[in-house]
């Protein structure tokens, strides 16, 4: 009998393509949220999102702002060179979001916008690499 074990470990090409793969998911599911369940509400004019912003006092500019913010950054999550300074605009987007529940909604709720936070600077993180190519090339 072989002393040679069983099970072999994974590669550095098997993780990388692992992690690619877990973090397209990633983005994609978030792009689809922030399009469909968070921008597409603000810009319908749907009754919570218009009670929410009127809560938050500073008028209904500030619902159409965000879904925008919401649609761009999503959009940006699925294009590879763009992921990460999406996903650093969104981590900005989600500390207002944050910080709003907190000072003015349901602080509870804030724990939701801070989760979305850390996805966005996971993603920021591991896409950096295709962010610093086209710095690099517009550069030249």
């Amino acid at each position: 009998m072989s002393t040679q074990t069983l099970a072999t470990p994974a590669t550095t090409t098997d993780r990388r393509t692992a992690v690619n793969i877990t973090l397209w998911t990633i983005q994609i599911l978030l792009a689809a949220f922030l399009l469909i369940a968070s921008a597409a509400p603000k810009f319908a004019g749907q009754r919570d999102a218009v009670e929410t912003f009127r809560q938050i006092g500073w008028g209904q500019w500030l619902r159409y702002l965000t879904g925008t913010c919401e649609a761009a950054g999503a959009i940006g999550l699925l294009v590879p060179r763009l992921a990460t300074p999406a996903a650093i605009g969104l981590i900005g987007l989600m500390i207002g979001a944050v910080l709003t529940q907190l000072l003015v909604l349901a602080p509870a709720w804030a724990l939701l916008p801070a989760s979305y936070g850390v996805l966005f600077a996971i993603i920021a993180w591991y896409r950096r690499e295709g962010f610093q190519t086209l710095v690099s090339r517009l550069r030249r």
